[in-house]
């Protein structure tokens, strides 16, 4: 399968994002800062990761929380996915935050989210006085109860 080309620089001392297995959606970011970030209870910073991309037009980048830091230490992406649009020229940065009770460190070049490249539909809103109907109809947030 070919993989579609992102132009990317990368002026971090980390090695560029790549996919870990062949089943792999995304592929890590690495925290570019020069000293260890403590990250207190219900903190969050936003963590640079020294990489510049330049997205097809048609796509987006999400960047992710990484499920390990999520269950281990309750340090999650707090616009989750984070959306980079194919327009956007800045540095990649995450934001992080601390969900947990104890303070976390971030060292440099740790991983701290993930990176998902997805196609992106543009659709054109057309405004009318009424929508079809279903069986769900307005029913949500939770709507279906607990199976």
């Amino acid at each position: 399968m070919d993989k579609l080309p992102v132009k990317i620089i990368n002026r971090s001392n980390n090695p560029l994002p790549s996919y870990a297995t062949v089943g792999s959606s995304g592929m890590d970011l690495r925290a570019d800062i020069e000293a260890e970030l403590v990250l207190q209870p219900l903190q969050r910073t936003l963590v640079p990761t020294g990489l510049f991309i330049e997205l097809p037009v048609g796509y987006e980048a999400q960047v992710r929380p990484r499920s390990g830091l999520a269950i281990k230490h309750g340090i999650t992406c707090l616009n989750s996915p984070g959306t980079v649009d194919a327009d956007y020229r800045g540095e990649l940065k995450v934001v992080l935050i601390n969900l947990s009770n104890e303070p976390h460190s971030i060292h440099p070049a740790d991983r701290i989210a993930q990176m998902v490249i997805q196609k992106v539909e543009k659709v054109n809103l057309v405004e009318v006085e009424e929508i079809n109907s279903t069986l769900r109809g307005e029913g949500g947030f939770g709507h279906t109860g607990k199976q």
